[in-house]
């Protein structure tokens, strides 16, 4: 069989077996393939669709198209976690360490903001003199030493996900659920981790836009992480309003710490909480996971991370020169902060990138002084912006006063964290 074949039977909405897809894929890396091809391949996927099992080929073919990373060396269950990408989403910063001071050991590999979600390499990197290009070696080593490491993936695993996310972006095929699952459990599973806890994220400042398709993609997922023998759970989570105060790299980095310190926004520690737990269960590790945070503990081994990957929290973050409040132009309640617009507003302060060799301002971003549920007056500050110049806040300004809704009535904040999911099913919260 060759590739016309495969990409007619797709077409005709038949059932691929696991060597037409590696036929197609393996052709594809190796150059064999031409990206006229493989794109009509892709619509064809994105139009009929694939069973769980065409995935899960998808996925391994993904995984065997480079290296995996082997994690034998370090004692335990290694446990990765993974956040679809959202707004002023700092999870991995507290729950990871979190979880290695409860006694989890931790391998992270994470990627850089894109669009109007945030990266944690971004956000590691605003810390002076820290590095996220760590070896595999040095990797390994600081996961056994000191039970987590955050770093960037290697070029050399999954080579496919790259060339076929570059190849999506610009053929309109992104939004297909077996795709989007196959790329990230891809590079989950090459990574090594013995088990995987999930974050899938949904709403105005997330890439799924309600919370079916979430629920959808998270039972995808976790399928696929099953299928290829991982403890995979996944938390469902709402993203239409910024998650915690902060919106920027340094920003989140310092809220990051106050949060392991047991301080800061309530529904940030909640959700921080939670994954943390479903980590410690995968792991089978019983701790008493908020004992943990009001211990210091979790901050104490983030701060070991971040010296251990040359970081020097004592030369102090990156602080923007210009500071100044986006006031509110009534009185009311703030009833809801579109994520969307407010992750715009960072990339045009700087703080994210819509190309991935776009530079990154380390200290531009946002602290919110009036989130979802508070009661302001006319004059009180929703957000202080932090940027170079004045200029960008000016820029920025009634972008982010209009991201506001404030209304007269009393508003509650809304559950953030929506739905559960693991092999059996999906639970919903209460």
């Amino acid at each position: 069989m060759n590739a016309l074949e495969v990409i007619g039977r797709k077409r005709d909405g038949l059932e691929h077996t696991p060597e037409e897809i590696q036929l197609l894929l393996a052709g594809y890396v190796r150059g064999e393939i031409p990206d006229y091809q493989m794109a009509a391949w892709l619509m064809a996927v994105c139009i009929r669709g694939m069973t769980p099992a065409e995935t899960l080929a998808l996925t391994q073919a993904m995984v065997a198209s480079g290296e995996v990373l082997d994690l034998s060396a370090i004692p335990g269950i290694k446990v990765d976690k993974h956040s679809t990408g959202g707004v002023g989403d700092k999870v991995t910063l507290i729950a990871g360490p979190l979880a290695a001071a409860c006694g989890v050991k931790v391998p992270k590999l994470s990627g850089r903001a894109l669009a109007h979600t945030g990266g944690t390499l971004d956000k590691l990197e605003s810390v002076p003199g820290l590095t996220v290009d760590l070896d595999p070696q040095r990797f390994i080593d600081q996961v056994r030493e000191i039970g987590i490491a955050v770093a960037a993936q290697s070029p050399r695993l999954v080579p496919a996900d790259k060339l076929l996310y570059a190849l999506r972006d610009v053929t309109a095929t992104v939004p297909s659920i077996p795709l989007i699952a196959s790329s990230v459990m891809s590079k989950k599973i090459a990574a090594g981790a013995d088990a995987i806890v999930l974050d899938v994220k949904f709403g105005r400042g997330a890439f799924m836009p309600d919370l079916a398709s979430a629920e959808e993609l998270a039972a995808e997922m976790v399928q696929l992480g099953e299928g290829a023998g991982r403890r995979t759970v996944a938390l469902v989570t709402a993203m239409d309003n910024p998650l915690g105060r902060t919106v920027g790299n340094a920003l989140e980095v310092r809220e990051a710490l106050d949060a392991l310190s047991g301080q800061g926004d309530e529904e940030l520690l909640e959700v921080c909480l939670r994954v943390t737990r479903e980590m410690c269960s995968v792991a089978g590790v019983a701790a008493d996971v908020e004992k943990v945070l009001r211990s210091g503990a979790g901050r104490e081994k983030f701060e070991s991370m971040l010296a251990a990957q040359g970081g020097h929290l004592e030369r102090g973050l990156p602080s923007a020169p210009v500071q100044a409040p986006v006031k509110a132009e009534r009185d009311g309640h703030v009833e809801a902060i579109d994520a969307l617009e407010v992750g715009l507003a960072g990339i045009d302060l700087g703080a994210g990138r819509i190309r991935k060799e776009d530079r990154v301002d380390p200290a531009a971003g946002f602290v919110i002084e009036a989130p979802v549920g508070a009661r302001v007056r006319k004059g009180d500050p929703l957000v202080t912006v932090h940027a170079r110049t004045s200029d960008l806040v000016d820029r920025v300004a009634a972008r982010i006063r209009g991201a506001w809704r404030v209304v007269d009535h009393e508003v509650r904040r809304p559950p953030h964290a929506l739905a559960r999911v693991d092999k059996n099913g999906v639970t919903r919260a209460d």
